[in-house]
């Protein structure tokens, strides 16, 4: 049996199944400062994004086995070091690919229709407003026939391509380490697939109607304002991975500019306060880092955790 600490929470299904498999889970959280004297008395650690294992306390907790991240990725763990001192660093990185996927085409469907500004002023302005607003909403375009550009064609890169071929858009991923990929259209139990070949990021910035990032974290951005000035005028651009993807003065420019007719954003530089600037702005569509957040997405996340951990401390 195994004591494991959950200290950033974990789906109940998760944590019925490390109970059932004998092993005793505690899901109090232990404030960051308490854990270098508290930590040591686990065999594993549950973590989302709250919680960090840094060399520190890795170097206090000779006892710990296991640092398991519930999401992709790993940025609060200190990943090669624990490898060196023995420990087993798990992640989840397909339990969340749907659901980020799918917001980042809410976003899509959003800009394309003004929604997301829309329920901003339907509220103060409806009643007197009505068919001005009416009028002001009366451009949208719609998505089938434009080109959507994905860089980065891992799972949520591709299960976006799969919702999007359900909307009739044409794929132009960009990835350095695919040549091509398989597909699902429509159910996954049809069986319908396709094959989609990846292209260079200077083809896809010049054709792409909608742009939308699926990376890890970077040191630098991927589009900073000599990706942009590549790109076709009006192209709408989708940030749903992590904050400094986009270069956000660049984008800004080039928004003003009208090189960039829209922006949707769930990830910010300086998370948890982003800039207001960005919040306030009319062509931008923002949600709070909420990717992953949706009941199927975390289920997922806690049977994928419990059983890496399960058969770790079976083996």
């Amino acid at each position: 049996m195994a004591k494991i600490l959950v200290n950033d929470g974990i789906h109940p299904t998760g944590e019925k199944m490390l109970i059932e498999a004998g092993h005793e889970v505690s899901t109090t959280n232990i404030p960051k400062e308490d854990l270098p004297q508290q930590l040591n008395q686990y065999d594993a650690i549950c973590v989302r994004s709250a919680t960090k294992v840094r060399t520190d306390l890795i170097d206090l907790c000779p006892n710990l086995k296991v640092i398991a991240r519930g999401g992709v990725g790993l940025d609060n763990i200190d990943v090669s070091y624990a490898k060196e001192k023995g420990l087993e660093v798990y992640n989840t990185p397909a339990a969340s690919s749907r659901s980020v996927a799918e917001l980042a085409m809410t976003h899509m469907l959003n800009l394309s229709r003004g929604v997301y500004l829309s329920n901003r002023e339907m509220p103060s302005r409806g009643v007197e407003e009505f068919k001005a607003l009416k009028k002001s909403y009366a451009k949208g375009q719609e998505l089938e026939g434009k080109t959507l550009g994905i860089i980065g064609f891992g799972r949520i890169g591709r299960e976006l391509a799969s919702i999007a071929f359900g909307t009739g858009m044409k794929i132009l991923p960009v990835d350095l380490n695919v040549e091509t990929a398989e597909i699902a259209v429509g159910p996954k139990s049809s069986g319908l697939m396709v094959n989609i070949d990846v292209v260079s990021m200077d083809e896809m910035l010049s054709k792409a109607d909608y742009i939308s990032l699926h990376v890890p974290s970077t040191n630098k951005p991927i589009l900073g304002k000599v990706e942009m000035d590549k790109m076709k005028d009006g192209v709408i651009l989708i940030n749903t991975a992590r904050g400094g993807s986009i270069d956000e003065d660049a984008l800004l420019d080039a928004i003003s500019s009208s090189k960039v007719k829209a922006a949707g954003l769930d990830v910010f530089v300086g998370e948890p306060k982003p800039r207001q600037d960005l919040l306030d702005h009319p062509a931008i569509s923002v949600s709070p880092h909420i990717g992953a957040s949706t009941g199927e997405a975390q289920e997922k996340i806690g049977i994928e955790l419990a059983e890496q951990i399960i058969a770790y401390f079976k083996a």
